[in-house]
């Protein structure tokens, strides 16, 4: 029986859900060696050399193995809003403008736009996210942790900061969503449809493994600066807890580069990587498959 297009839209938001809450469990002790990583080095008294490696390490030495995991919860939440917005609706604005989607620049503006719309409403969920993560240093000091859970975090964020700061860092997360979906859905896009279309490999696990390496990269490589920032502008908070130390997402990107040096700006671009990478291998083959259980066309 066909289905309508109403209807289609509704399996494939469940099956972009289900993917990435698969992908995202998968990966996430390397999301947060990212997110830690990101954050070493904010003041002058923290420049040890350190590496993914070390970071890693000493959370399961400090925190155990479950510190690998602290902030899942808003990490999923997240993504039930933030991957079914922009993966549907970068096929929805594909299809409505053929002409545009049909060159890579087209497909990487409509991706951008895309990412940039879910990551606003998702903005929340992912500053819940890295302020748990960046708690678990806290413990590791033998400092008390500022949340004890995600509902708790938004409570006291909302008690603290307003409303308003549940959308602490909303501009450098949203210049990430832009780039990191240019890189990732028009390079998956389209590197998949240029090797099915060579004949290099069937439609299958491996032409979408060999176009998931192709996007990771691309999208860490753009992402990475605004990643940096956007980590360090959502983990600070704008009263009371700690002295604010950036004004804005420029004030954050200059002092970094001026404290730190230009390379402080792809801080975390291996694990950044490693994450993006196994992610999109995760979530593609398991998208795929499921709109192929489903009996939808191939992304």
């Amino acid at each position: 029986m066909k289905r309508s297009k109403e209807e289609n839209t509704h399996t494939k938001i469940l099956l972009t859900s289900l993917s990435a809450m698969v992908a995202e469990t998968t990966t996430f002790p390397i999301d947060i060696t990212k997110t830690r990583l990101q954050l070493h080095g904010e003041s002058l008294t923290s420049t040890r050399p350190t590496n993914a490696f070390r970071v890693a390490f000493e959370m399961v030495q400090h925190e155990g193995m479950l510190g690998l995991y602290k902030g899942l919860s808003p990490a999923i939440l997240r993504h039930l809003f933030y991957t079914p917005i922009r993966i549907v609706g970068y096929e929805h604005l594909r299809e409505a403008f053929p002409s545009v989607s049909f060159t890579l620049f087209g497909k990487a503006f409509i991706g951008g736009v895309s990412g940039m719309i879910a990551q606003v409403l998702a903005s929340p969920a992912d500053l819940v996210k890295v302020r748990m993560q960046a708690d678990g240093r806290l413990v590791s000091q033998g400092v008390q942790p500022r949340y004890t859970g995600p509902f708790d975090a938004l409570n006291k964020i909302v008690h603290t900061e307003g409303i308003g700061g549940l959308w602490r860092g909303v501009v450098p997360n949203v210049q990430r969503a832009f780039l990191v979906n240019m890189g990732e859905l028009a390079c998956y896009d389209h590197a998949k449809r240029f090797i099915i279309q060579n004949q290099i490999r069937e439609d299958g696990i491996y032409a979408h493994t060999l176009a998931s390496i192709i996007s990771g990269l691309s999208a860490t490589a753009l992402s990475c600066p605004a990643d940096v920032v956007k980590t360090r502008m959502m983990n600070q908070a704008s009263s009371g807890e700690a002295k604010v130390m950036y004004k804005s997402s420029y004030d954050c990107l200059v002092n970094t580069v001026r404290i730190e040096g230009l390379r402080a700006l792809w801080k975390g671009f291996f694990p950044t990587w490693a994450r993006l990478g196994p992610w999109q291998f995760v979530f593609w083959v398991s998208y795929e498959k499921l709109r192929y259980i489903a009996g939808l066309s191939s992304f």
